[in-house]
Parts: C-alpha cells; structure tokens; sequence
C-alpha cells in the first residue's frame, strides 16, 4: 500500500473490519466451510499498519487469524470470501478455507492453523532474499500465544545468527484461546525476549494505526539491511478465540473497556478532528466499502463447488501425474470383473 495518509488507512482499516463482519455473517448463515473461524476484528491498526510499509516483492506468513493481513496486502475479498466458504472460486479453490489461504502471486506464502507454525518459513525466505539480493523482506504474523513455542525463539536465532532480512509481527491481543497474556508469562513485555538474541525489537500500542506505521516503517527497513526485527503491536481482541466462542473467561466489563481500544473508531475520530474527512465523506465511504463486502457474500454463495477430480490439484508439481483417486481406481478394478 504505497499511501500511508490517514483517509488511506482508515479505509484499508474499514475494509478489514467489514470483510470481518461479513465473514461472521457467513459463519452464522451456515456457508462458511468447516467449523472454526478466527475473526481479527480490533486488530485492523496491526495488519493496516504493518502491510502499508511492505514492498513488491516482499514476502509474508500468517497465523489462523489473519484474514485482515492478506486483505490488508492487497488480497482480491472475492476470491478470499469464496475460499472461507469452501469454493472453487477461492484462492485455494476450496481446499485452504479460512486458515490454509495462500497465494504465492501476492507474496503470501500461507497461513497455518498450527500456533507458530508459519514463523520459520520466513526464515527459508530471509535466506532466499539474502542470497539473492533481492531487497525483499520477509514478515511471520502471529499471535501473543505463540510466543510460548520454541519454534519462534530458533527463528530469531537463526534470523540473527544470519543477519537475514527477516521481521517478526507478534499481534498480542492479550489472549491465547482462552489464557490472558499476564497469566501465561512472568514478563509480558514481549520484545524484550527478542532484544535478547540481538533483534531491533519494540512494542507499540494498536489504537493509533499511525504509530505501527511509523514503527514498522524503522524496524522494516533495518531488517532490509540485514538486521532482523521484532514488533510486538498491542491490540485487544473484540470477540472469543473463535466464532463460537462466546468468552465465558471474560467478565463483561473488561470487554467493555477492552473495546473501546478501537483502532477503526479511533482513525474516524481523527479524521473528523483534524478535519481531512467530514461526516458525510465518511459515511459514503463506509457504505461503498459495506457494498464491495456484500458483493464478497455474494459472489462466494454463487460459486460453485471444487469437483472431487480437483481433490490434487496444487498439491503436486505441475509435471508430476496426478495421482489415482481410491475410489475411482477401485471402480475401475471392480468394472474388470
């Protein structure tokens, strides 16, 4: 996203936001595919924030809540609201659903439903970029609960020990499942962790989607010059762990107070303070953006289903023969009598 302006973050913001809400609707119409979604809703500022400093080029990783970040790299939400409903149309043509998206196109090398799972692929990237020159960073997106996996702290100590142009992105939106942040670590100041193994590391806090920028902006370009970084983005999230999570383990007031650390509202705030955007211009914006994500429902119902002859497609090199499905190879056996 090359316009870091504030009107251009509040809509990228917006969109995240209603993308999300659309993708609840989803859920709850019974469209969506598979049981479990993972809505990013309070955490817009740290996939806005973050995704407006990356390049052509650059490459990325995310964890199961990270819709908002691929929309927020410029992902097409037809085709992402297709593939949570387990269409053909979808970028994995059904087969990823909300935590398995990937598109190699738009640098995304894939999300991962397993906590931390995604984090060392950027270190292989790092090293590609490395040897190749090509300027190109490398960014893990991942929750504050995966801070608890070893697999994290031998990817930073490999990003270090390499000097590979690689930046850790930890969305600490103060609950892993269902564990607050202060009752899973003695020390919940998370960059310290990777100021240790020589990181440039920060925190920033998530309300203001100016300060990511301003802070991704610093560490990204030091991890472009061989310095890995850390940025730790502090948000709350809005909603349970996942769409059927209703939170029982948290009292009604701390989500009161918890969401009114609105990024969204914040920016909207701003904007009509300062005087860059009117009420009007906001309004009109937020209901073009909420007919673009109605068309994202729309277009995702309509699709069709991946035929079970896709079933390998993707899966193997594009000169490797598919392989026989069981069912279709048991008939044939059966036909010969």
């Amino acid at each position: 996203m090359k316009n870091t302006t504030l009107p251009q973050l509040y809509q990228e913001m917006r969109r995240v936001r209603t993308f999300e809400e659309r993708v609840g609707e989803l859920f709850v119409r019974g469209q969506s595919a598979g049981s479990m979604l993972h809505l990013s809703i309070g955490e817009e500022s740290a996939a806005v924030g973050v995704c407006a400093r990356m390049r052509d080029g650059d490459t990325f990783t995310t964890h199961h809540r990270g819709h908002g970040i691929f929309l927020a790299r410029g992902a097409d939400p037809d085709r992402m609201m297709a593939e949570i409903a387990g269409k053909d149309t979808g970028y994995c043509h059904g087969k990823g659903g909300s935590m398995h998206i990937a598109d190699m196109g738009l640098g995304h090398l894939g999300a991962n439903a397993i906590v931390g799972g995604g984090i060392p692929a950027v270190v292989g990237a790092g090293l590609s970029a490395r040897h190749q020159k090509s300027g190109a960073v490398s960014v893990a997106f991942f929750g504050d609960g995966a801070t608890g996996q070893g697999i994290l702290y031998e990817s930073m100590n490999m990003a270090a020990l390499w000097k590979l142009p690689v930046m850790f992105v930890c969305i600490n939106n103060q609950y892993g499942m269902g564990t607050r942040i202060d009752q899973a670590t003695a020390n919940p100041d998370l960059h310290e962790r990777a100021a240790a193994f020589g990181l440039a590391a920060r925190t920033v806090d998530g309300l203001e989607v100016e300060d990511v920028v301003e802070a991704a902006t610093d560490l990204m370009e030091q991890a472009r010059g061989g310095t890995p970084a850390f940025l730790a983005i502090d948000c709350y999230r809005f909603y349970g762990h996942a769409r059927k999570d209703k939170s029982p383990y948290r009292e009604e007031l701390e989500e009161e107070e918890g969401r009114k650390k609105d990024p969204v509202l914040q920016a909207r705030e701003k904007l009509l303070t300062t005087g860059l955007m009117d009420t009007a211009e906001l309004d009109a914006l937020d209901d073009e953006i909420a007919r673009e994500m109605d068309a994202a429902i729309d277009f995702a119902i309509a699709g069709e289903e991946p035929q079970m002859q896709s079933m390998f497609r993707d899966v193997y090199a594009p000169t490797e023969p598919e392989p026989e499905p069981v069912r279709t190879r048991l008939d044939r056996i059966l036909a010969q009598g």
